[in-house]
């Protein structure tokens, strides 16, 4: 399994950005998918998931009503929506893979087995 993730970079408080996290070796459509950050010194904090089925969305407290979660199954990817950044959202972007769904639709990193590497997103104020 492979999870690649892209889309990082430099962006300017209250900009956008778009990540990306291609899946090889599973299918998007068969796997809880989310996405976590990890700023220095902070421990990994669970920011989207999105259930299998598609019809299910989650969001840590920090990031609800700025970024939004979706997937394209044909092209077996997932993405990241990140819109009014802040500086505070500074961080390693990891995507990563699971199998359960939980209907509270809050996630601990413990929850996801597959990691890609982190893509780093820095928004200057």
């Amino acid at each position: 399994v492979q999870l690649q993730a892209s889309g990082g970079g430099l962006v300017q408080a209250a900009g956008s950005l778009r990540l990306a996290c291609t899946a090889s070796g599973l299918s998007v459509s068969d796997y809880t998918m989310g996405w976590f950050r990890e700023a220095p010194g902070k421990e990994r904090e669970f920011v989207a998931a999105i259930k299998w089925s598609g019809d299910s969305t989650g969001y840590g407290e920090s990031v609800k009503g700025r970024f939004t979660i979706s997937k394209d199954n044909a092209k077996n990817t997932v993405y990241l929506q990140m819109n009014s950044l802040k500086p505070e959202d500074t961080a390693d972007y990891y995507c990563a893979s699971g199998t359960k769904w939980y209907e509270s639709g809050q996630f601990s990193p413990t929850n996801f087995r597959s990691w890609g590497q982190g893509t780093l997103v820095t928004v200057s104020s």
